[in-house]
């Protein structure tokens, strides 16, 4: 293992995480260019990955296969997109900040910390500031972490693809129902969920003491996804667009906010077992009831959620990895 600033490398990645996004930045602000946003989000977990993992020099199985399956996962979601945005033409999550540079600089500072934070897990293995990556062997908790990680990816790109052919149908419908959107809302959130729980269960057969703090990765990940730039943002939007169509209050009364289950089963849940254990909360009906007069709704019509934090990138409304 080679030190580089500190022992766990969280000073070098704090600087490679924010280093790398400045470069895209400078793009952003000077061209007024935003279609590599989220590929500069996606890339960073891989650069993160590969150049910690190079570094250290240590190579031993988990930190190869943990580095590995960052750089998949970083791939897969920049490469899908980049291809998204380009098929799109635009990003409607800059319509506010083109032309205003601490915008700008707010948005991509929250990009580098989200890049940063949720690459701890296998910064810290990489790292291996203790020295046992080499006398820890593969356990069931590797084993366990691969599998959710697996899942969880399968499942954020197939979710992924069958939105985007969705809604690139011309006869598609507001809401999209079909394939695994119809037993959760936000299947590639929880998908990202299994991803990060995946990484980090696997990571703690080599961690010890304070680097157990790297569940903050996964923890991260869901209260974004949860609370800020993810679901309240798309549920929201829903809510005002769609609530007078028929059929849309059934959807979302049978469909699970995140945890996919057939409809017949949830829907027929108490309210209560939803709001508790299921994530079907309040802040999700915002919008449901406003603008009595319709106004919300013509207004809702003009504009279209992108994006909210993949849907990131994840992001922080850029670092969401959804919103097709």
């Amino acid at each position: 293992m080679t030190a580089v600033l500190d022992s766990r490398y969280l000073a070098f990645t704090a600087l490679l995480s924010v280093g790398y996004q400045l470069i895209f930045f400078a793009i952003t602000a000077t061209f007024r260019f935003d279609k590599l946003t989220d590929f500069a989000g996606g890339t960073g977990f891989i650069v993160n990955a590969l150049v910690t993992l190079v570094v250290s020099g240590g190579y031993h199985s988990r930190q190869v296969v943990l580095s590995s399956l960052q750089i998949v996962w970083g791939l897969r979601l920049a490469l899908f997109l980049l291809y998204r945005i380009l098929k799109w033409g635009e990003d409607k999550r800059f319509d506010d900040k083109r032309d205003s540079l601490p915008k700008l600089a707010v948005f991509w500072s929250l990009q580098a910390l989200w890049v940063f934070t949720v690459s701890l897990p296998v910064t810290l293995i990489n790292a291996d500031a203790r020295g046992l990556a080499g006398s820890i062997g593969l356990g069931a908790a590797d084993y366990v972490g691969w599998v959710l990680f697996a899942a969880g990816l399968a499942l954020e790109a197939v979710a992924d693809q069958q939105k985007l052919t969705f809604k690139s149908a011309p006869d598609a419908k507001a809401w999209c129902d079909v394939g695994v959107w119809r037993w959760s809302r936000h299947p590639n959130y929880f998908g990202e969920w299994l991803v990060w729980w995946g990484v980090f269960i696997s990571a703690c057969r080599q961690l010890r003491g304070g680097e157990y703090a790297a569940v903050v990765s996964p923890l991260f990940i869901m209260a974004l996804l949860l609370g800020l730039s993810g679901m309240p943002i798309q549920e929201k939007g829903w809510n005002k667009k769609y609530r007078r169509m028929p059929g849309f209050d059934e959807w979302k009364r049978t469909t699970s906010p995140i945890v996919p289950l057939p409809p017949a089963v949830y829907g027929a849940l108490p309210g209560v077992v939803k709001t508790v254990f299921l994530f079907e909360w309040p802040i999700y009906a915002a919008g449901l009831h406003d603008g009595a007069d319709g106004s919300d709704d013509r207004d809702a019509r003009e504009k279209t959620q992108v994006r909210g934090s993949s849907e990131g990138q994840h992001s922080s409304g850029g670092i969401v990895e959804d919103s097709v």
